[in-house]
């Protein structure tokens, strides 16, 4: 095989394509960012903003685990997929950013809306 259909094959096999051939993203908390600032994203995104913040609720699907960062990531990409294509995006004040693999955990699941 050559190295270009190896290579064809490896991009395929890490990034998902839906059904429309677009690229599956998803939105998450940014690991540089700091703690003080992912929680100030987070707090605009499960009020003003509107995510759907429930299952990071005590005692839901997506609380633990218990961290700022993992409660962001959620509460960005609920945001993001709800909004995104009435110009929503993923920015947070540049503390979050855009993935291609599911970031999808346990009984976690991360939304996607294509």
């Amino acid at each position: 095989m050559s190295r270009s259909f190896l290579a064809l094959l490896l991009f395929m096999f890490l990034t998902k394509i839906s059904v429309n051939g677009q690229l599956e993203e998803w939105c998450i908390a940014d690991e540089q960012t700091p703690d003080t600032e992912l929680q100030v994203a987070l707090d605009w995104a499960c009020g003003k903003g509107g995510a759907d913040c429930s299952k990071i609720q005590k005692d839901q699907s997506c609380y633990y685990p218990n961290t700022v960062r993992d409660h962001a990531s959620y509460a960005f990409n609920s945001y993001f997929q709800k909004y995104k294509k009435k110009g929503g995006t993923c920015f947070f004040n540049n503390a979050a950013m855009v993935i291609q693999v599911d970031p999808s955990h346990n009984s976690c699941h991360y939304e996607y809306m294509p």
